[in-house]
């Protein structure tokens, strides 16, 4: 405490204040999970629930809805009440939500809404894995870390700033630090005793907790694999999906399950066959309504255009913009241009663009019938190198869109033709083509003598890497054989 005599005779006085008001505000509880003390003096279980129920289709809004197809929700919400029963809080309402989103993700609200994606559940192979992403995100629930985090935070505030922070505030101005406040990392502390919780309530339930050690596995393998994908070293796992916000390791899984306490049944329950045959046939990676990168084509039914990128490119579709880049270092972006519409598009370019970038040589040209205008800057790159940036925006229908190359200067002219192509290849849907393109989805097959390695990856509908997704996906190492018997998910068209 000898900082405290640093610092102004005010500014004591009101760190003191601030001491009072939370010994006032009773800020310890006991947390039901562990039986210790925790500070949540600033987010009451009332709140908690108020805040989850107002954020809640906020949430599902933002992750592209929920996804209700092969009744998928209920056999979600089956498992996590049979996990929520026999943790700390067995009376208390969860609501299970699976997200249309192809990314790897699970995520908790306060108030007891528990969240996992479509993607998560097609890496899944049997309950056991699911259920131990379920439990830790219960964990989270139960232990009240939501309430610590929000608690701690005002805290922080209060000491830095004064009491003004602290007065007043109702559930109202802690729903409006936004559902994002919830979604970035737990403490290390946090993680570990939500893996803790996990261990115990799946165990409690009769799975086999080596269901969290398998799937953790199987997580840092896809995020290898997208890593990989997107021109990144292999190495580069923490970037993607699940992994960001749940930094786990095998060792601190194995850590968990010690600290749990529990003894695991004679005969632990996977529940292998009711897990795959509950997710046969559900939509994997893009949907409809997000487009399809199919080899380095991109296609959008519902928006009723196409285009593609050249050879030696690779493509990521992400919410917001396909991205495309070769390992010259060039890349191209594909997004909406919401101020284009409406203004000529040549304007748009020397005015509404960028108010930072001036872009330069700006010609109104035609694409397939459809207005567009181009140009261009030179402009510095945060490697210190100098590239060219060449805009193309294009009107289709109600909507304006934009390409966005970005080449070294010095290679500009080598890549000018196919990127010229790349333009020119933007153009409505046939008919044959709004028919003809459909989500691909997850089949189940069995493996038997007959079969061997390359028969389930022929089978594999994805662009890129077919052998890795098929191995990634059903927990396998490159090359493996499944084992007879086994299920296996292949990706169909």
């Amino acid at each position: 405490m000898g900082w405290l005599f640093h610092r102004t005779t005010k500014r004591f006085v009101t760190t003191l204040g601030a001491i009072g008001l939370i010994a006032g505000l009773a800020g310890c509880s006991t947390n039901r999970a562990t039986g210790e003390d925790s500070f949540t003096a600033f987010m009451s279980p009332d709140q908690e629930k108020e805040v989850g129920a107002q954020e809640h289709p906020k949430m599902v809004q933002e992750f592209g809805g929920s996804y209700d197809e092969k009744d998928l929700p209920r056999y979600v919400t089956e498992i996590g009440n049979k996990l929520a029963a026999v943790s700390e809080a067995p009376d208390e309402k969860f609501t299970f939500t699976v997200l249309n989103s192809a990314v790897i993700n699970a995520f908790a609200l306060p108030g007891g809404y528990v969240y996992i994606t479509r993607g998560l559940a097609a890496l899944a192979s049997n309950e056991a894995e699911l259920a131990g992403v379920l439990a830790h995100e219960i964990g989270h629930v139960v232990a009240r870390h939501s309430a610590q985090r929000y608690s701690r935070g005002v805290l922080t505030q209060i000491l830095a700033g004064g009491l003004s922070v602290a007065l007043g505030s109702g559930a109202s101005e802690i729903v409006g630090v936004g559902a994002n406040a919830y979604l970035t990392s737990f403490s290390r502390e946090h993680e570990f005793e939500a893996d803790m919780l996990g261990v115990r309530y799946i165990t409690r339930a009769g799975y086999d907790p080596q269901g969290m050690a398998s799937f953790l596995k199987k997580l840092r393998a896809h995020s290898r694999l997208q890593a990989k994908l997107a021109g990144r070293s292999p190495d580069d796992i923490d970037q993607f999906d699940f992994m960001a916000t749940h930094p786990r390791t095998l060792d601190r899984i194995e850590q968990a399950q010690k600290a749990a306490n529990v003894t695991v049944s004679a005969n632990p329950e996977l529940g292998t066959v009711r897990y795959m045959t509950a997710i046969d046939g559900i939509i994997y990676g893009d949907g409809p309504d997000n487009g399809y990168v199919r080899g380095t084509q991109f296609i959008h039914v519902p928006l009723d255009f196409r285009f593609e990128v050249p050879e030696g490119f690779s493509m990521v579709n992400q919410p917001d913009a396909v991205i495309a880049q070769d390992d010259g270092g060039a890349q191209i972006v594909f997004e909406g241009a919401p101020k284009a519409k409406g203004v000529r598009l040549d304007q748009y370019l020397s005015r509404g663009f960028s108010s930072k970038i001036a872009i330069t040589n700006i010609e109104n040209i035609d694409i397939d019938g459809q207005e567009a205008a181009t140009g261009y800057a030179d402009v510095n790159m945060k490697s210190g190198t100098k590239a060219r940036l060449r805009v193309v925006v294009i009107r289709h229908g109600e909507n304006a869109y934009q390409f966005l190359f970005i080449v070294p200067l010095a290679n500009v002219d080598s890549y000018n033709v196919a990127l010229r192509r790349t333009t020119y290849s933007f153009r409505p849907l046939t008919k044959q083509e709004q028919q003809k393109y459909h989500p691909l989805r997850i089949k189940v097959r069995a493996m038997n003598p007959e079969y061997n390695l390359a028969t389930f990856i022929d089978q594999m509908a994805v662009p890129r890497e077919p052998a890795d997704t098929f191995a990634v996906l059903n927990g396998l190492e490159a090359g493996q054989l499944p084992a007879q018997g086994s299920l296996i998910k292949v990706v169909i068209n």
